[in-house]
């Protein structure tokens, strides 16, 4: 079932600004009432549900909107049981409903930077924006074989510190461009179980899983880096191990 097109769930006659906040109590209830679950019940998610919580996942804030994320849904029985053993057969992989491995890629920022370019809204594409694409995206990713050309940028960045002022930091190292894309995917993440708790289901990511099985099982490339599983169904009566609870907001913040 293809999603909606998104402007089919926007107002703009309802939309929140600073003095009125129409969303604000559902909102708060959606983040308030989510919690990791670990145990679900039988009931199933609607395919047209996950698809549009899914949906809802993809526009989470991503970095030039190069979405460097995929969301593997596993629903085949024989994957399904070897994910769970994968997961270390956590409840909340063993009865989830549904079980989704979130995936962060460093190796297709290029095809995805060709792709805005083609898919961009406005045609033919404005200047500045081709140039952003083909050119600083470009220079910003790019390491060369055996990361020939970070020392150049990383010598070329002091300079321009020291002459004209602050400059984004390029990636120096694959794990520099691991961060970027793990950090992305982790946005869409959290989507996806707000969005879900939304729905009235409930989500577990879980973080002890076996990555290099779980690449195998999904015939993953080294480009490809499992963030996290996510467990998602309805929450059982025993599915919250215990009360929620957090450190002192004031131990945390700091306004500097």
């Amino acid at each position: 079932m293809k999603p909606a097109d998104t402007t089919d769930h926007i107002d703009s006659t309802d939309m929140a600004t600073p003095t009125y906040t129409p969303q604000l109590q559902a909102f708060q209830q959606v983040v308030e009432s989510r919690r990791s679950v670990r145990r679900f019940t039988d009931t199933p998610i609607p395919d047209a549900v996950l698809a549009d919580c899914l949906r809802l996942a993809m526009l989470a804030p991503n970095s030039s909107n190069l979405q460097p994320w995929e969301f593997y849904v596993i629903d085949s029985a024989a994957k399904r049981e070897l994910a769970v053993k994968n997961c270390m057969g956590q409840n909340a992989a063993k009865t989830a409903a549904r079980l989704i491995a979130v995936v962060a890629r460093t190796d297709n920022w290029h095809e995805h930077a060709q792709q805005v370019l083609r898919e961009y809204p406005i045609q033919p594409v404005p200047k500045k924006v081709k140039s952003y694409y083909t050119q600083a995206v470009t220079m910003d990713f790019i390491r060369g074989p055996v990361n020939a050309l970070s020392v150049a940028k990383w010598s070329a960045a002091q300079v321009f510190r020291r002459v004209k002022g602050p400059i984004k930091s390029p990636y120096y190292t694959f794990d520099d461009v691991k961060n970027w894309a793990t950090n992305n995917t982790a946005l869409g993440a959290e989507n996806l179980m707000l969005a879900l708790r939304a729905h009235g289901f409930d989500s577990c990511p879980m973080g002890g899983f076996d990555e290099p099985a779980m690449k195998d099982l999904l015939n993953l490339s080294d480009g490809h880096h499992i963030v996290m599983m996510i467990g998602a169904g309805e929450r059982a009566d025993n599915g919250i191990y215990h009360s929620q609870f957090r450190f002192d907001q004031q131990q945390l913040v700091h306004y500097v």
